[in-house]
């Protein structure tokens, strides 16, 4: 059921931004996209997904999972699979939580919170990042300008408090924070060539800002990997500060085919996960 009303609301939102913009200007662009750039980006996001998988082999090694790093990148891709294509019921974090919990020794628990911390560390460094850009951006509205400065210095700061707090994952916070920051930083270089395979002088850091804000947004679990939450983001960030919206839904719909081309490489790895999980 849960499925169901993501695809809903996904499709919903969707056709709501189509009907907003000038869907013949919008096919007009993506028809005319530079498949260089394009290209450079998918390499870059997916160098973003490596980095991350690495990341996550810290948050194992400290409940006591070990794993290669070959077989935990598979692993990572078959979760991307099933987050992009099978949204409801488990989810891909979910089929990973009961496949480490089938074959290692850490409770179920352990295995969860290892994966959410995981997620958390990758929230903060989008958080500190949209807010380090927002200052330089068109953006106009001090209260976000006030929220964004404030941000800059305490999203990190809060982070390791509540870790310390919770005595959850201090032992290589300094390594998977820092490679949570290296993943986002991979993912803004490509999103800028994904900007650069647009063909159209647009504002590059207005972009980058809406691309964070709608990746935290997209976090939300309200939609299908952020379709259609991600669209509505651009539509009215753009409005915001008098740009054609229709070039940042295109923008949108880009970085989703680069995702689920991404994860559409999980499904020949799939016949492997029992085997690549094993002690």
């Amino acid at each position: 059921m849960k499925s169901l009303i993501k695809i809903v609301i996904s499709l919903a939102l969707v056709a709501f931004v189509l009907n907003t913009i000038d869907t013949k200007k919008l096919i007009d662009i993506l028809l005319n996209v530079d498949i260089f750039w394009l290209f450079l980006a998918f390499i870059f996001y997916n160098l973003s997904k490596i980095v991350s998988a690495f990341r996550l082999i810290f948050y194992f090694k400290e409940i006591g999972i070990d794993i290669k790093q070959k077989s935990n990148l598979i692993l990572y891709y078959i979760g991307m699979f099933y987050n992009l294509f099978l949204p409801g019921g488990v989810g891909g974090d979910g089929y990973k939580a009961y496949l480490l919990n089938k074959y290692h020794e850490p409770k179920l628990s352990l295995i969860i919170q290892a994966l959410l911390f995981d997620r958390i560390s990758g929230l903060v460094a989008l958080i500190f990042l949209g807010a380090l850009l927002y200052p330089f951006s068109s953006f106009d509205i001090p209260i976000f300008y006030y929220l964004a400065i404030a941000l800059i210095f305490i999203s990190y700061p809060l982070f390791f408090l509540i870790s310390k707090k919770l005595n959850k994952f201090l032992e290589y916070f300094k390594q998977t924070t820092l490679f949570g920051f290296i993943v986002q930083l991979l993912q803004l270089i490509s999103a800028i060539f994904i900007i650069y395979s647009l063909n159209s002088n647009v504002p590059i850091i207005d972009f980058l800002v809406l691309f964070l804000i709608s990746s935290v947004v997209s976090v939300l679990p309200i939609s299908v990997g952020g379709v259609g939450v991600r669209e509505l983001t651009f539509l009215y960030g753009l409005k915001l500060i008098g740009y054609p919206s229709d070039i940042g839904v295109a923008f949108s719909f880009l970085f989703f085919f680069i995702t689920m081309l991404s994860s559409l490489i999980g499904v020949f790895f799939l016949h492997r996960a029992d085997k690549e999980v094993k002690i």
